[in-house]
């Protein structure tokens, strides 16, 4: 809508998630659950592209992408940086 704002969370979970995509794409060794952290950003973006995310889903999608990329140290940078955009949410509301 004209003249809305974008919560500044999302703009920087959208950025996170997309820059994490591009480091991953162009990381040239393949590893194990490479598959899973591909899917895992793609929910990610899905998530991110609303102006109010599921934030259980993103943090289910974060412990998955951290799992699978966790070992690979030429991608940690993007990890912390993606981990500390899903942080600005805060907590997942206790049901």
């Amino acid at each position: 809508m004209p003249g809305s704002q974008v919560d500044p969370r999302v703009t920087g979970l959208r950025s996170a998630v997309s820059r994490l995509r591009r480091q991953l794409a162009a990381h040239p060794a393949e590893f194990r659950d490479r598959g899973i952290a591909e899917e895992e950003l793609a929910a990610l973006a899905v998530l991110a592209a609303g102006d109010h995310p599921d934030i259980p889903g993103l943090r289910r999608s974060l412990l998955l992408v951290a799992g699978a990329i966790g070992s690979v140290s030429a991608l940690g940078q993007g990890v912390r940086e993606l981990r500390e955009a899903v942080d600005l949410f805060g907590r997942a509301p206790r049901r």
